[in-house]
C-alpha cells in the first residue's frame, strides 16, 4: 500500500514537469536582447555631455579668472567726503596774545632790516622754493625765511592739503604763502598802510605765516584739461587740514577775516 502511494506522488511531479516543458516549448519564452546600438548610443551621449560640460565648465572658470584680473582696473577707487569744520571762528580762535607767547618762545630774536636777516642764515630756513607749496608772488611786505621748526610745521600742512585733495577726488592745488618773516622796518612800512597792523608782530620772530583761503596755486600738467573747483571747496578742506594740525599741536591758528587768511604759529 505504501509502495503504490510513493509511485503515485512520482507520477503527479513528472507530470507537472512535463507540462510546464510544454509550456515552454510552446510559448517558446526566450530571454529579452539587448539592443547594443541604443547602448552605444547612449555611452556616446553621455560621454559627449560629460565633455560638453567639462569644456563649458573650464571656459566658465577661465571667464572668471579673466574678470578676477580685470576687477582692479574697473573698481573705482574710494572718494572720502569733505566735511570741513562747524565753524571757522570757533575752530581757530587764538589770539594774538596766545602766537605772542609761543613765537618768543621758539622764534629768533627781531630783526632790523632784510639785510640783517640775509646775516642770520644760521637761525632762519629759506622757504622761497618748496613742492608743497607757493610763495605767493604779490608777497611784498615780509621775505620768505622762518625758524626749521616753523618751516617743519608749513610743510607738513602743505603735504596733508595735497594728500587731502588727492583721497577726496579733487584736482591738485598748491597752498600759497602770503606772509612770513617781516623785519622791523617791514613792520613800520606796514603800519603806514593798515593801521590795524600791530606793532608787536607774531612774524618779527620767524615763526608765524599767513595761509590765504581764497587763492590758490592750481597743479596743472601739460596737455590736461582740468576741472575746475570753487576757493570755497578748496577752504573747506584746508580747514579740516588746518583743524587736524592744531588739534594736534603743532601750532596756533587763528581765522582772519579782514585778511583773508589763516594766521599761523608754530609751537
Amino acid at each position: 500500500m505504501r509502495r503504490l502511494k510513493k509511485n503515485y506522488y512520482l507520477a503527479i511531479f513528472w507530470g507537472i514537469v512535463g507540462i510546464l516543458g510544454m509550456v515552454r516549448w510552446i510559448f517558446d519564452i526566450e530571454t529579452p536582447q539587448v539592443d547594443n546600438d541604443s547602448v552605444a548610443g547612449k555611452v556616446s551621449t553621455e560621454q559627449t555631455l560629460s565633455v560638453t560640460t567639462t569644456s563649458e565648465s573650464n571656459t566658465n572658470s577661465h571667464i572668471a579668472q579673466e574678470e578676477k584680473k580685470e576687477a582692479p582696473a574697473k573698481s573705482k577707487r574710494k572718494v572720502h567726503p569733505i566735511y570741513s569744520v562747524p565753524s571757522f571762528s570757533r575752530t581757530f580762535p587764538d589770539l594774538q596774545d596766545v602766537h605772542v607767547v609761543s613765537a618768543r618762545k621758539w622764534g629768533v630774536s627781531p630783526v632790523r632790516n632784510r639785510q640783517m636777516a640775509e646775516k642770520r642764515k644760521d637761525e632762519l630756513v629759506f622757504v622761497g622754493n618748496n613742492p608743497y607749496y607757493k610763495i605767493d608772488p604779490g608777497m611784498s611786505s615780509s621775505i620768505p625765511y622762518l625758524v626749521p621748526h616753523a618751516a617743519n610745521v608749513l610743510e607738513i600742512i602743505a603735504q596733508n592739503f595735497l594728500d587731502s585733495l588727492h583721497i577726496k577726488g579733487i584736482p591738485l592745488h598748491k597752498i600759497l604763502v602770503s606772509s612770513v618773516l617781516r623785519t622791523d622796518e617791514d613792520v613800520e612800512r606796514l603800519r603806514k598802510i593798515n593801521v590795524n597792523a600791530s606793532p608787536e608782530s607774531c612774524h618779527r620772530y620767524g615763526t608765524t605765516f599767513d595761509i590765504p583761503y581764497n587763492r590758490y596755486h592750481t597743479v596743472s600738467p601739460p596737455s590736461e584739461t582740468r576741472r575746475t573747483v570753487q576757493n570755497d571747496t578748496l577752504k573747506w578742506i584746508l580747514a579740516e587740514v588746518l583743524r587736524d594740525a592744531r588739534k594736534n599741536g603743532l601750532c596756533h591758528i587763528k581765522y582772519e577775516v579782514k585778511q583773508g587768511c589763516f594766521h599761523i604759529t608754530a609751537k
